[in-house]
């Protein structure tokens, strides 16, 4: 049985997707699963090794391109016997429509009648978790999920982690706390530069030292955040946000003997990788995507206003963020990973 599975758009989706490809394979030992996505998550699907291979989708996120859709879906015809969509936009069901594929499955979106014919409608209440919503397609309509659910879960091959370690001049002689301060969806989403220096500085006089992640658009970030170490401690972190590629991030984060991140896609990678991960919460909640490991503390203020999943604070003041302090980050630390380690 050949599967097509129609990939999410951000980088977190596609770590918890990963739920999705396990609970099939459980259902379907011998079943062969391909994803059509975005070509940036190619090196998150090469590590899931429930995946045969990822296809590359050209059409950027929200843009029609209805000739490339058609001839994407010429070249799979006759290739897929279902198809599952985890999107709910329309344009998300036209490849799988396009290309005859039999069972074309997915949650009621937007106007989606006729392109899938085994449409769901969603309970909520029922599935409150993003996982629960990726996994319940992977069974019938109104199937008790199996529990204990699967944690996503990324595999390393030490030969390109070890070309990224050279490739930065890195050494692990010592304990790395990776930080990743940046936030994709929004500014609501992220906690104080001053405050993850913070962090960085206390480790660093334990003895560790300091990696930082993100995209381009976090590489202002994270300079402020080195810089606002003093001499002697500065240079002991290493910013890394936008000099890395996504697969180059995922090996190194897997180095790391511990993670503090915003709630971003990174945050899902590092769970993937089990590492062991303090996420700060604001704006967003962890009761829709957590991030899914043994080895992780939630650390949120919970203010009346939160969280509103706003990109920036309605009110302007960004107090969930803001107001939650370096120490309870700290003590979680304190509490995942040794507060000094002998150096290796």
């Amino acid at each position: 049985m050949n599967i097509l599975i129609v990939g999410p758009s951000w980088v977190g989706d596609m770590v918890m997707a990963q739920t999705l490809f396990m609970c099939l394979k459980q259902r379907h030992p011998d079943c062969q699963i391909d994803v059509l996505a975005p070509e940036w998550s190619r090196p998150i699907l090469e590590r899931m090794p429930e995946v045969r291979q990822a296809l590359s989708f050209p059409v950027g996120h929200g843009v029609l391109d209805m000739a490339t859709r058609r001839n994407i879906a010429q070249s799979l015809r006759g290739k897929y016997q279902q198809a599952i969509l985890l999107p709910n936009s329309l344009k998300s069901a036209l490849v799988p429509f396009f290309a005859g594929i039999p069972k074309r499955t997915g949650w009621r979106g937007e106007m989606r009648f006729g392109l899938l014919n085994d449409m769901r409608k969603l309970d909520k209440q029922r599935y409150p978790l993003m996982i629960e919503r990726f996994m319940a397609l992977a069974y019938k309509p109104g199937a008790e999920l199996p529990k204990p659910y699967p944690n996503p879960s990324l595999r390393i091959v030490e030969e390109t982690r070890d070309v990224a370690l050279a490739r930065f001049g890195l050494s692990l002689d010592r304990p790395v706390l990776a930080l990743c301060p940046g936030a994709e969806f929004g500014e609501s989403k992220r906690w104080p530069a001053e405050h993850f220096a913070k962090v960085a500085e206390v480790k660093i006089r334990d003895g560790w030292q300091v990696w930082l992640f993100g995209s381009k658009n976090d590489h202002a970030v994270g300079e402020g955040i080195v810089q606002g170490l003093i001499p002697g401690l500065r240079e002991e972190a290493v910013n890394l946000a936008g000099e890395t590629s996504l697969a180059e991030a995922i090996d190194l984060l897997s180095c790391a003997e511990a993670v503090v991140s915003n709630d971003s896609g990174l945050m899902h990678v590092a769970a993937a990788l089990g590492r062991p991960l303090v996420s700060i919460y604001g704006s967003t909640s962890p009761a829709f995507t957590p991030p899914l490991s043994d080895q992780v503390e939630v650390v949120r203020l919970g203010l009346d206003c939160s969280p509103c999943f706003d990109r920036t604070c309605r009110f302007g003041h960004n107090n969930c963020m803001r107001e939650l302090k370096p120490r309870p980050v700290i003590e979680a630390l304190e509490r995942l990973a040794p507060q000094s380690i002998e150096v290796r």
